[in-house]
């Protein structure tokens, strides 16, 4: 039976997550897992991300944040929920 029910989740990662191709995995993490929204790095060092889709590919997308690309090291994942909004098309990198 096919999940019905839709989550949103804003995300922040902290580490070195920036220059260690962190946004453009987690693009391919996301379509891969079917998520629809954004990614992109912020002035602080951290990257942030909003994700949306169904709730079990929600959480994976959170729980690979916790490991990320080779490359990266993350030191901390924070997120909370929002209420979806279904606005998103793909899942594309902000610059």
């Amino acid at each position: 039976m096919a999940e019905k029910s839709t989550e949103r989740v804003h995300v922040f990662v902290s580490g070195r997550v920036q220059g260690v191709f962190f946004r453009a995995n987690t693009r391919a993490e996301a379509k891969r897992l079917g998520l629809k929204g954004w990614v992109k790095n912020i002035p602080d060092g951290r990257v942030e991300l909003v994700a949306e889709g169904p709730s079990r590919a929600v959480n994976e997308l959170i729980s690979w944040c916790h490991k990320g690309p080779a490359c990266s090291r993350v030191d901390k994942v924070e997120f909370h929920k929002e209420t979806p909004t279904g606005k998103y098309d793909e899942f594309s990198v902000r610059f």
